[in-house]
Order: C-alpha cells, then sequence, then structure tokens
C-alpha cells in the first residue's frame, strides 16, 4: 500500500493484518475474494510494494483468491536495521510467513525482477507442496548471464563517489543515498521505455519513496545461491508449472535470462514485443489475461462469446460521471429500438446511473454491480467547487482497467452485435491498447475531443495534456478501423478552436477528419414541455411563483456551491419575498445538511429533472453540458458556475455555450452570496435569445448506428 500516492482504489481488501518474518519483523498483506485456487503477489522490494500490482487485483480478485504484501523496507511494512547484512533469502522465508498467517496452504507466486521472481523458485525448490506455480515477469534471476549492459557499468562502480552520476551511474550507492527521488525518477523511465507511459513513472516512483535509500544499498549476501552453478542447481528443482513474461525492450534484466530461466525451470516463455521491465503495470490486459490463463480454475464461467438471445443485441457504457449522459444514451438506445426492430439494449452501468436506467425500464447487466466505484473517486478528488478532471481521470487508472476487465469478461462470455462506450475511456483505451480483444462492432461517441491544460497546471499539465491527446491520436492513426464510428454529440462549430499540443493538429481539424456529427442529443422535445404552468402542475409546483431551481449534477463535488446558493438566496428573498428556490442535491448530496429558508424546498435525486428545469424562471447550474443546453433548449434563464480546475466546463462547455448566445460563465471565486444574489434578481424571469437547439440528434446518432447491427 503506497503512503504518497493520490487516487482511489478499485477495490478494498477483505481482510488485512501483518504478518511477523523470522527475524522479527512486521510484514503487512492484504487478502480479497474467495476463490478456491490463491495468486499470492510478491513485492519487488524494497525499491516497490505491494501497489505495483494494482491492476491485476480487482480482476482476478474476481476469479480467484489474491494476497499481496508489502515487503520488509516499503510500504507498511517493517523497515529492518541499515546495519545489519541483507540476505535474499529473507524474502523466500518472507513470503512463507505471509501464507502462514493468511492460511494459504498453496499458491500461485507472481514476482518480477531479482526480488519477487528468485525467491518464488526457491520456495518451489524447497518447498513444492506450497508452490502451485510460478509467473516470473522480467525474471532477474541472479547469475544466470551477465548484467544488462546497461547497469554492468554502473555496477562496477558502485561503491564508489564519482565525480559525475549521469544515466546509469545514478545506479550509485552514495549518490543514492543524498538523491535517492532523482535516482528513482531516472531508473523507471529507463523500466517504461514506452510511450505515453508518465502515470506509471510517477506511480512507481511514489512507491519507491515509500522506502528508504538506506535500506536500498544495504549489503547484500546469499551463499546459497552465489554463483551460476548453485542458481541453475535450484532452478531445476523447481517442479511446477512455470510461465515467463518477458518485454524485449526491458532494460533492466536481458531477455537471455527469461530465457535461461523458463528453460532450467521447465516452464514456458512469453516473449513481449516492444515491452518494458514491468509490463503489467503499463500493460495489464495483457498480463492480466496471461495470469488468469496460466492460473486456471476461476470461479465464474467461462464461455466462448455465446450468443444466448435470438434477438440482436447492444451493450452500452455509459460514463457515470454526470447524469446527462445516461439521459442522452437513453434517447439513442430508444431511437435505435425503433429503427432495429427487436433490439435488445442491455447497459453496462454504476449509480448512480443505475438508479435513472431503473426508472427508464432499461436492462442492466448483472456484471454491472463488479464495476469499481467511479463516483466514488469522483467525490474524494473533489474539492471546494473544484475537480480537476484532467487529473482526475488519469488518477483513475487503476478503476478504468479494473471496469475495462468487467467488460471484458461479459463480452468474452456473451455474444453482443454491438458495442457502444458513450466516454467509455477505459473502453476505448485498452481496445485500441489491444486491439485483437475486438470481437463486435464499436461506436464510440463524445461531446468533446482534446484535453486541455488548466492554467495552474504549468508547464508540466501542458506536457501532459499533449502527451494524452497524443497518445489517443496515434491510436486512432495505427488502427483506423478499431473504431467501426466515431460519434461527435454537437455539430463542427461546438468544437474548441485549440490544438492538441504542440506540434499536434488543431483539435477542429482532426475532429472532422474523424468523427461523424449528430447534432445535440436531448433526451425531450422542447415544444412538449413548452406550457411552464401545466407543467408545474404536473410536477406538483406553485404555477404562479418566481421558481428558481439550483442542481449542480450527480456527484457530490457541489456541495458548496448548494450552500452559497442557499446564503444568496437568503439575501434575495428579503429582496424579492414571492421568489422560491427548489434545492436538487441529487443523489450523493443529503438534502437535510442545509438550513430552513423561507421559500426554500431541498430535496434529492429528481428523476426527470430537465421537466423542472423547463418550468423555472432561473436556473443557477454547475458548468456541466447536459444540464446547461436543457436550459438553451428550453429557452430558460440560467447562471452557470463552472468547476474549477475542470478543463471540459470551463473550456469546451464554455465555447458551445458562447455558440448558442449564453451568457459568459461565472467564477466561484466571483460568486459571493451578495454579488450572486444580485446576479440572481438581475436574471430572474429574463428574456433570453438562444440560439435553437436541433431537437433530431438521437434519431441521427441512431440513423449512424444502426447499419453497424446484424439483424440476421
Amino acid at each position: 500500500m503506497s503512503i504518497t500516492e493520490t487516487g482511489t482504489r478499485a477495490r478494498l481488501p477483505d481482510s488485512s493484518g501483518y504478518a511477523i518474518t523470522p527475524d522479527g519483523l512486521r510484514l503487512y498483506y492484504e487478502v480479497f475474494g474467495r476463490g478456491d485456487r490463491t495468486i499470492v503477489f510478491l513485492p519487488a522490494n524494497p525499491i516497490s510494494h505491494s501497489r505495483l500490482w494494482k491492476a491485476q487485483i480487482h480482476y482476478l480478485a474476481r476469479h480467484f483468491r489474491v494476497v499481496a504484501y508489502d515487503g520488509r523496507g516499503n510500504g507498511l511494512s517493517d523497515f529492518p536495521d541499515p546495519a545489519t547484512l541483507w540476505s535474499n533469502r529473507f524474502y523466500a522465508a518472507d513470503c512463507l510467513s505471509v501464507m502462514d498467517v493468511t492460511a494459504t496452504r498453496a499458491a500461485i507466486l507472481v514476482g518480477i525482477c531479482t526480488d519477487g521472481v528468485f525467491p518464488s523458485i526457491q520456495l518451489a525448490a524447497s518447498h513444492p507442496e506450497r508452490v502451485l506455480g510460478i509467473v516470473a515477469i522480467a525474471p532477474g534471476v541472479p547469475h544466470l548471464t551477465p548484467r544488462h549492459p546497461n547497469r554492468a557499468k554502473a555496477v562496477a562502480v558502485y561503491e564508489q563517489v564519482l565525480d559525475s552520476n549521469e544515466g546509469w551511474f545514478k545506479l550509485n550507492k552514495h549518490y543514492m543515498r543524498g538523491h535517492y527521488g532523482d535516482f528513482l525518477e531516472f531508473f523507471f523511465s529507463q523500466m517504461f521505455p514506452e510511450p505515453h507511459s508518465t502515470k506509471q513513472i510517477e506511480d512507481a516512483v511514489a512507491y519507491g519513496l515509500d522506502g528508504s535509500a538506506d535500506v536500498m544499498v544495504m549489503d547484500e549476501h546469499d551463499p546459497v545461491a552465489s554463483n551460476k552453478d548453485q542458481v541453475e542447481a535450484i532452478c531445476r528443482q523447481v517442479r511446477c508449472p512455470v510461465l515467463v513474461i518477458h518485454g524485449d525492450r526491458d532494460e533492466c534484466q536481458v531477455l537471455e535470462r527469461g530465457l535461461l530461466t523458463a528453460e532450467l525451470t521447465g516452464g514456458r516463455m512469453v516473449k513481449l514485443e516492444g515491452k518494458g521491465h514491468i509490463p503489467n503495470a503499463r500493460h495489464p490486459v495483457l498480463v492480466n489475461k496471461l495470469i488468469a490463463d496460466f492460473a486456471g480454475d476461476r470461479t465464474s464461467p467461462q464461455h466462448a462469446n455465446i450468443r444466448t438471445h435470438d434477438k440482436p443485441r447492444a451493450l452500452l457504457i455509459s460514463s457515470p460521471i454526470g447524469l446527462g449522459h445516461a439521459w442522452r444514451d437513453v434517447a439513442i438506445a430508444r431511437e435505435l429500438r425503433r429503427q432495429v426492430p427487436g433490439l435488445r439494449v442491455e447497459w453496462l452501468a454504476q449509480p448512480p446511473v443505475t438508479t435513472l436506467l431503473a426508472q427508464c425500464g432499461e436492462i442492466v447487466h448483472p456484471a454491472s454491480a463488479e464495476l469499481a466505484p467511479e463516483a466514488r473517486h469522483v467525490d474524494a478528488e473533489s474539492g471546494q467547487h473544484e475537480l480537476h478532471a484532467f487529473n482526475m481521470l488519469r488518477r483513475m487508472d487503476e478503476i478504468l482497467c479494473a471496469n475495462f476487465m468487467v467488460f471484458h469478461d461479459v463480452v468474452s462470455q456473451e455474444k453482443f452485435d454491438l458495442w457502444i462506450a458513450d466516454e467509455g475511456w477505459e473502453i476505448d483505451h485498452f481496445l485500441h491498447e489491444n486491439p485483437e480483444l475486438k470481437t463486435s462492432p464499436y461506436v464510440w461517441m463524445a461531446d468533446f475531443a482534446g484535453y486541455l491544460p488548466m492554467p495552474s497546471g504549468g508547464e508540466r499539465e501542458a506536457f501532459l495534456t499533449a502527451d494524452y491527446n497524443a497518445e489517443v491520436l496515434e491510436h486512432i492513426a495505427q488502427y483506423p478501423g478499431l473504431r467501426d464510428l466515431s460519434i461527435f454529440i454537437g455539430r463542427p462549430e461546438d468544437i474548441v478552436r485549440k490544438r492538441f499540443g504542440p506540434g499536434l493538429p488543431t483539435i477542429p481539424a482532426w475532429t472532422k477528419e474523424h468523427y461523424q456529427f449528430s447534432g445535440y442529443v436531448l433526451p425531450f422535445k422542447p415544444k412538449d414541455l413548452a406550457n411552464r404552468k401545466q407543467l408545474r402542475r404536473e410536477l406538483d409546483l406553485d404555477p404562479d411563483s418566481r421558481l428558481i431551481v439550483a442542481t449542480v449534477g450527480g456527484s457530490a463535488v457541489g456541495v458548496h456551491l448548494l450552500h452559497r446558493i442557499v446564503e444568496a438566496f437568503r439575501i434575495l428573498r428579503s429582496q424579492v419575498p414571492e421568489a422560491e428556490l427548489l434545492l436538487v442535491c441529487g443523489p450523493r448530496i443529503d438534502p437535510n445538511d442545509f438550513p430552513t429558508v423561507d421559500g426554500m424546498q431541498a430535496t434529492g435525486y429528481v428523476h426527470d429533472l430537465f421537466k423542472t428545469l423547463a418550468c423555472c424562471d432561473l436556473a443557477v447550474v454547475q458548468g456541466g453540458l447536459s444540464t446547461t443546453m436543457e436550459l438553451v433548449a428550453n429557452r430558460r434563464p440560467f447562471i452557470y458556475i463552472p468547476l474549477r480546475n475542470h478543463f471540459e466546463q470551463n473550456f469546451h462547455v464554455a465555447h458551445r455555450l458562447r455558440r448558442y448566445g449564453a451568457p459568459p460563465p461565472t467564477q466561484y471565486d466571483d460568486a459571493t452570496p451578495e454579488r450572486l444574489a444580485a446576479q440572481m434578481r438581475r436574471r430572474l424571469g429574463a428574456r433570453v435569445t438562444y440560439e435553437r437547439v436541433e431537437t433530431d440528434g438521437a434519431r441521427k446518432a441512431a440513423k449512424l448506428i444502426a447499419p453497424l447491427i446484424k439483424t440476421t
């Protein structure tokens, strides 16, 4: 477990505790799942700990019992005394200690490099009854071959004080003690030679910093395996199945070590083309599948893409970050069913989207219960009316990988005639990383293109957003047919006029080349909601009041804005006594948390909120696209206050709203209760002159999608 890492975990352990090593150290462990077969992940200590396996745990724990632990000298485990002698023999004994305390009679051991692989081999040789199999990733079994040439020169002068420590000469005992962070940044940049590995490098550095340079440079000695002959003899004693996984761009362990490890243990070697030293982090879907297939005997039934219904089926993945995505997807699904008779649409979705889908009568696939919660992550990333959207998405990598694996299980077991992902980032990313997994026509939908840096992020954020954009563009260029259809929910004029980054195309030019445009998608027809007094009677609202509706979406990030709106309304009410406020808190904010104010009513989730917004005299909202565009479509006055550091709301949405003639955004820092009250008074019931919003976007989107569905 990382002490310094940010981000929400995809799955919390079912149990945790400490094992005691033979020499009295405490090792922190976690146990996940309840499968009949156990997988134990060995840490790459002391340079990393169990979080190095974060992309594996959620998936494998749905099929197996999984044990992971922090090794001595890192994470939440005890640190040995740096003055003592360090023996690699401790690692095998440490693993046994964890297996004993977790009542793991026998397990498949998964390790990486030297400190994870060779202890597994030692255990299999000395305690064959405890080891069912070994997955050896980038095995650093000592002495089998000369060191990697990149490291050999540095190791030769490892004990010396050098005049310069550039490049691999940072791998130096004295330099690491004084500049451990710089060493880790260099080292892990070499471990991930693949482009666009910034997040994996940052994670690995954070895990390293949970350890200690003093532990890292402890003197090592292992008389049992001190030369090639002794190591080969241990390897030949292994009788369990062995899978060796080795990238051919590994800058830490030469490929020959992997080949010899497989040969000496009687194992099987899988060479990963173009992959570096830590493929479980950089290419998790590939490694997850290799581990699961090797471990076998998964608890959930595995089928071979079997058709279970006579009617055509579509699987729809709708982003849970904002309920507006779900409403537009419901509109498209309904229209698709009109155009493709008999079509069965099933949803892979999670709360709060499932609440909406249930009331709409849509079919939620049972595997949705396995999804890691994205809304919890969004709430954890939120500040006071602040959600740094790019960082939030970037730090959701563990959850996104977990949820792609749920998707992959579903489409591997059942036959669907079409996949639709509405900003399902994990689906699009991992399908492009693993294009061989595509087995059905695939539609991608989005209402913006391009991550954009916020000024507060400086040069680093500008670099990262450009790097993420470049990866998307490279994916599309490399596999131009993987998306059978890309739909932009909007018009070409809605595309923000910026570049993806230095040296990259302009966003409008690239998007027009690679997307088709549906126009905006509404879940209603504005003409059906035009009679506001009648609509209020249907909704049990006073038809003659001056109604203000405040709403902030489906996450908890809007709670601070709601409190500020309440205080502003208290001021406004003293000036406009007939004003009323309906405070819509949504599914994740408790209406009881707000003070009582005359003329105000607080409520929770409102299913068809667009109807309530359609009959208001003023709305005060965040800068989310769905809510603001519904207000534009229904020609209602509104004030919108974008979340701070939310690139989509501050750039993409604001650009689109300007095009439709909406007022400029109000910044949260400027929206004091007094100023907000004055602004509410000016706009309450004001006349608007918006551009008309198209009303046939769902039909157009469905018309684009329908030809991809095979009906026979």
